[in-house]
């Protein structure tokens, strides 16, 4: 089955997003369309990267991902395609792809030529050149027909954690914030397993907080689940299924989360001390 996913920061109040799938199932009727997120923050690209990255992959190969952050047509703005660990993504190029593939190289990039001689027409770029693209893929088309090869799309860089050495460190920073009110860095287990060899206890750092231990999933925090209603509200730190370090706070929300009560924001750093 032909399979269509659509992210945007377009929200649900308006038209834009009926829109861009009533034009898919006016040219391909048998295509589902799924949506990944319509919250993204309004040309939010790191938070789109992250929610993009991590849905992706559970889709099938060949899936074809309309990305439509920060997309709004511009004469001078390119419309690329990525072709990338099996699947197609279309998106403006405003460094988002890049963002979600700064460790994958994609397999072709393109520089999406469909309509371009029609600049006078292109109102709203999602249905005028995302979604034909996107049923031309689907219906078996060459990427070749729909653009031209592009070696220079726009690159962004992705926030790396960093070790350092002389302070026996890891030095992170806060990437997303989810609907719990979780905190999430951008320090992965992997980097941090690497770090960590040699040293016998750790502490991570936030602000003037600090934990000393970190869970492996949510529902580690629990040891007695007769008595789970005594640990709503704790804080923990822990690696999400993202593989990524994250601070939470047990039965959280967007009000009650480790959000608000640590204070935190995108862009502030996280700490991992070695001892």
């Amino acid at each position: 089955m032909a399979v269509i996913t659509f992210t945007s920061d377009y929200g649900l109040i308006d038209h834009r997003v009926a829109a861009v799938k009533g034009k898919v199932l006016s040219l391909k009727e048998d295509v589902k369309v799924i949506d990944i997120s319509h919250d993204i923050q309004a040309y939010n690209l790191l938070q789109t990267a992250y929610v993009v990255r991590n849905a992706y992959s559970f889709f099938p190969a060949g899936t074809v991902h309309i990305i439509s952050v920060d997309s709004f047509y511009h004469k001078d703005r390119k419309c690329i395609l990525y072709q990338a660990d099996g699947h197609y993504f279309i998106a403006a190029d405003n460094g988002v792809l890049s963002l979600i593939f700064y460790d994958i190289k994609p397999e072709a990039v393109y520089e999406i030529t469909l309509n371009n001689r029609f600049d006078d027409e292109v109102n709203f770029p999602s249905t005028d050149i995302f979604v034909p693209v996107a049923v031309h893929l689907q219906n078996g088309g060459l990427p070749e027909v729909i653009g031209r090869k592009l070696k220079n799309p726009k690159q962004l860089s992705f926030p790396r954690a960093v070790f350092n050495e002389s302070e026996k460190m890891i030095i992170g920073e806060i990437m997303y914030i989810d609907n719990f009110g979780n905190v999430v860095s951008n320090i992965s287990r992997k980097f941090f397993e690497k770090n960590a060899v040699g040293f016998q206890s750790f502490i991570v750092k936030f602000r003037n907080l600090a934990l000393s231990k970190i869970y492996n999933q949510y529902t580690d925090l629990v040891s007695d689940w007769n008595k789970e209603h005594e640990y709503h509200g704790k804080s923990a730190a822990i690696f999400n299924d993202a593989g990524l370090l994250e601070l939470t706070v047990y039965k959280g929300n967007n009000t009650s989360g480790a959000k608000n009560l640590f204070g935190l924001k995108v862009g502030e750093n996280i700490f991992i001390e070695f001892e």
